[in-house]
């Protein structure tokens, strides 16, 4: 096997498609794969002989499966129902010169095949983002200076995570692949922008430690179950916030309910939309 290829492991029932991202050795000068999930934000190791290659290798076709591409296109469907209505704003309905602007969003991600995949669905929810790739453990140096340059309504701050020990505390920051690294950007994007309204956040992965990484300044996080979750959950999480009104609090349960993972892997606080009608059109 090489670096590249997909697998799957055998002590786990095949349950979950990896990419092979490198090698490492154990104490014992046995050789490891590095994995990290195609379709959920989890990073793992296996020895050669407990993985089985997988045929396919587009990344996309393992992301968007039937259901995701069901939920991806009722998705579309609501944000452009929801830029569609004119809430508390009857006198703008009758008129042919108004357009809408939903919130623009950063997204620092971990995992640049992931960040390009999502940059593609947020163009097809019509949602103007940008987006960096930048490795979990240098995110929290690089999102100010990222924030003041480009300055988003929504920042996306996710990768890859994962418990270390299953037998660990789990409430222990340090079991944790990347929990803290998350942490220590959300911390340094509140400096930038304290009001949880003028700048919407978005931080974890899979298994993250979500109490610890709300507490530090997200509004929605991962994972309260501790539960892998999947790789375009913050863009359908993102679709809900930047396509609702700025005179709205989205209620949590929309929020969640239109994820892939649900409670067990997403939660949050109430949080206002950030689509703006406005007139007339520009020339």
């Amino acid at each position: 096997m090489k670096e590249g290829d997909i697998v799957t492991r055998k002590s786990y029932n095949q349950d979950i498609i990896f990419k092979i991202t490198g090698f490492s050795k154990d104490e014992n000068n046995k050789k490891i794969a590095l994995l990290k999930g195609v379709a959920f934000r989890l990073i793992a190791d296996a020895y050669l002989d407990d993985l089985v290659l997988v045929e396919k290798n587009d990344m996309r076709e393992f992301l968007i499966d039937k259901n995701v591409q069901n939920l991806l296109y009722r998705s579309v469907i609501d944000a452009k129902e929801r830029q569609n209505m004119y809430r508390g704003a009857p006198k703008l309905q009758s008129s042919t010169n108004v357009y809408g602007i939903p919130g623009k969003v950063l997204q620092i991600d971990g995992d640049k095949e992931y960040l390009k995949i999502c940059l593609d669905v947020y163009t097809e929810l019509g949602i103007p983002a940008v987006g960096v790739a930048i490795p979990e453990a240098n995110q929290y140096r690089e999102v100010k200076s990222l924030l003041e340059k480009h300055k988003p309504d929504i920042l996306v701050v996710t990768g890859h995570d994962a418990i270390t020990s299953k037998k660990g505390n789990l409430k222990d920051i340090n079991n944790y692949k990347n929990s803290y690294n998350f942490i220590k950007c959300v911390r340094e994007a509140r400096k930038w922008q304290p009001d949880f309204d003028n700048l919407v956040i978005f931080a974890g992965a899979c298994q993250s430690n979500y109490e610890q990484i709300i507490r530090s300044g997200a509004n929605y996080a991962s994972s309260p179950g501790r539960i892998m979750i999947h790789a375009l959950d913050p863009v359908f999480i993102v679709e809900k916030i930047a396509c609702s009104r700025i005179d709205m609090v989205v209620p949590i349960e929309e929020v969640i309910e239109q994820t892939i993972t649900g409670y067990k892997g997403i939660g949050g606080f109430e949080t206002r939309g950030k689509f703006r009608w406005a007139m007339p059109r520009l020339i």
